[in-house]
């Protein structure tokens, strides 16, 4: 508490509260929703990339984004646009090339940084709200030394989303032809909000436009920068919007192989 001999002149003590925040709302919603969201997805996408079935439909060429690309040697022959080069055992996933670095990307996010730190590690939970850790460190060292990493994961999330975008397109040619169905739909949908996702990041932004000094001198990348900028502003509904099509896109094509329902075609 201020003394009154540094106390200016004219002024009052502070309040000596004793509660931890003076907010009444419902502060403590947005990160329960968050631990809620996230652990929903992480188990259903854990149990997904151990089943080691039904992610490949050889009648359309449906091959869910999680398992791509399919490199083990368990993977189904169609399936393996990029080869086989992992052995076939249970704990290595079919694309265990892809996933680590998907799954570093997303975990070294600005925004994710932001959602698990509030909503798991409550540092803080919410604004005028107290840490629930005594001490703090912000991010000096390990591990979270290692979120400098994010610009270098960036460069491997967009190969990862050529590779998707490469599977969309491979969609379309079933053994039959030329073919179009819902499950193209969803494919597609799920690539463009990857994409979105991807070049919203800040990364992506500050290697378009950060060390410019004459936008004027560099009108394409300006306008480049510009749309990132745009982008970046709804990188958060991105992030969750990228979590969802991933989420249907898998199940949508899980319950096409495993014949739970027919593939919706309009073509073929």
């Amino acid at each position: 508490m201020t003394s009154t001999a540094t106390r200016p002149r004219g002024a009052r003590a502070r309040a000596a509260i004793v509660a931890k925040t003076l907010r009444t709302d419902r502060w403590w919603f947005a990160p329960l929703i968050t631990v809620i969201g996230l652990t929903a997805w992480v188990t259903y996408a854990t149990v997904r990339v151990f089943m080691h079935k039904w992610y490949w439909v050889d009648d359309y060429h449906y091959l869910t984004p999680f398992y791509s690309p399919c490199v083990t040697d368990r993977c189904l022959t169609d399936a393996s646009h990029f080869g086989q080069y992992l052995p076939g055992w249970w704990l290595i996933p079919e694309a265990a090339f892809a996933l680590p670095f998907l799954l570093l990307f997303r975990l070294t996010c600005y925004y994710y940084r932001k959602a698990y730190y509030r909503s798991f590690w409550l540092s803080p939970p919410a604004c005028a709200v107290p840490d629930g850790h005594k001490a703090y460190s912000g991010e000096t060292r390990f591990p979270l030394l290692g979120q400098n990493l994010h610009r270098y994961f960036f460069y491997f999330a967009v190969v990862i989303s050529l590779i998707n975008t490469w599977d969309a397109i491979l969609a379309f040619h079933s053994p039959e032809g030329f073919g179009f169905g819902l499950g193209n739909i969803i494919l597609l949908a799920n690539v463009t909000m990857l994409w979105g996702y991807t070049i919203s990041c800040h990364s992506c932004r500050h290697i378009i436009g950060g060390r410019l000094k004459h936008f004027s001198k560099h009108p394409v990348r300006y306008r480049a920068w510009t749309f990132t900028s745009w982008l970046n502003v709804r990188h958060m509904q991105l992030a969750w919007i990228t979590l969802g099509t991933l989420a249907l896109t898998d199940f949508y094509v899980m319950a096409v192989a495993a014949e739970w329902f027919p593939d919706l075609r309009f073509i073929n």
